[in-house]
């Protein structure tokens, strides 16, 4: 992991795997999803370490501290290492995915699959006996 001084906030939401690509990351600044330090801000603005985001995505939330910076965008275990969630944030993010999945069980109705080709044939087997 190279350090540097500072990079700009949607290339950091990139290598830091929040975003698939620039744009999304881009667009996501400018839209109002994330907020540096407390406030809205543009995409080219500089991050450095110790900096505080907080980012909206997908009706989940984050709340970090940058603890580090990367040029390039590295593997899922490297980019976990740029920043520390709070854990509140964490918490909070749990009990929504908990939340998402009840709702989920609830809402969606258990669509009845077709039998499989093991099951065809005892099925055949049951009506030929």
């Amino acid at each position: 992991m190279t350090e540097t001084e500072s990079i700009r906030l949607d290339k950091w939401l990139w290598a830091a795997r929040f975003f698939k690509t620039r744009k999304l990351a881009a667009d996501a600044v400018t839209g109002g999803k994330v907020h540096l330090n407390g406030q809205r801000t543009k995409p080219g603005k500089e991050v450095k370490p110790g900096s505080k985001l907080f980012i909206s995505k997908d009706k989940y939330t984050w709340d970090i501290t940058v603890l580090g910076v990367n040029q390039q965008r590295r593997p899922a275990k490297e980019a976990v290492l740029l920043y520390e969630e709070s854990a509140e944030s964490h918490q909070k993010r749990q009990e929504q995915i908990i939340l998402q999945k009840q709702e989920r069980e609830l809402f969606e109705p258990h669509r009845d699959r077709r039998p499989n080709k093991k099951q065809r044939r005892q099925i055949h087997r049951f009506k030929q006996s």
